[in-house]
């Protein structure tokens, strides 16, 4: 990966790289593919990516193009990793995830759990709940300051997504905490086919948080959710 290495790894052989501009999207793609390719060769450390897209949607496998309200709104991208829609842009945290799974057990369910644990205990240094549902993908808020649904539950927004693809046991793409984006942008899509709740950010939540402050919170919880393999 062109980016220099950031300091104080909190895994030993894991290397963080983080992108002060915005990175394309296929530039992205290409940098993970070829890391990826290194990991499994064993000439690379696993890695870490922190990084902010410009505006854009990815379309995953799963992907219904009746979700795409405002296909000319942004340019839309087709991945190959899990998921429908989503949406990237600047104020979203964006974590490549590059680890070795065939080391940390071979479970892509107990993996996609661990990074959901990440997120949610990355929330909790924000004194955010972070919570998953059954049957949707990522992290959710429940919003006790907005009013019941129609069917009297509570309402809930997304702050984080998942989607990850494995390549020889090694992961890619990842995860994204929603921080200050402009979350009006999410209307060109169904984020994630779902379009009974809606997206939130930590800003949108009332905290005074920067992406730097985020970064921090995310190695700080990386350990606790990816201890080291066995060998």
């Amino acid at each position: 990966m062109s980016q220099k290495p950031l300091s104080s790894a909190p895994l030993p052989g894991v290397e963080w790289y983080r992108s002060e501009a915005p990175v394309p999207y296929p530039d992205a793609i290409a940098e993970m593919e070829a890391r990826v390719g290194r990991i499994a060769a064993g000439t690379a450390r696993e890695a870490i990516w922190l990084l902010e897209h410009p505006p854009l949607y990815t379309a995953g496998p799963a992907a219904d193009p009746a979700d795409l309200c405002d296909p000319d709104r942004f340019p839309v991208y087709q991945t190959r990793r899990g998921g429908q829609y989503t949406y990237h842009g600047p104020g979203q945290r964006v974590v490549y995830v590059m680890l070795d799974v065939g080391r940390r057990g071979r479970d892509v369910r107990r993996f996609v759990s661990a990074l959901e644990n990440w997120v949610i205990a990355t929330l909790d240094r924000f004194n955010v709940r972070g919570e998953i549902r059954p049957g949707r993908v990522g992290v959710w808020v429940v919003r006790d300051d907005k009013p019941l649904m129609p069917t009297g539950e509570r309402q809930e927004d997304k702050i984080a997504a998942i989607g990850i693809r494995m390549r020889k046991w090694i992961s890619f793409h990842g995860l994204s905490i929603n921080v200050e984006p402009d979350l009006g942008h999410f209307s060109g899509i169904v984020p994630c086919g779902i379009n009974e709740h809606g997206v939130t950010s930590l800003v949108d939540l009332g905290l005074p948080v920067e992406m730097g402050d985020l970064d921090v919170a995310l190695k700080q919880t990386f350990a606790q959710a990816f201890p080291p393999p066995a060998n």
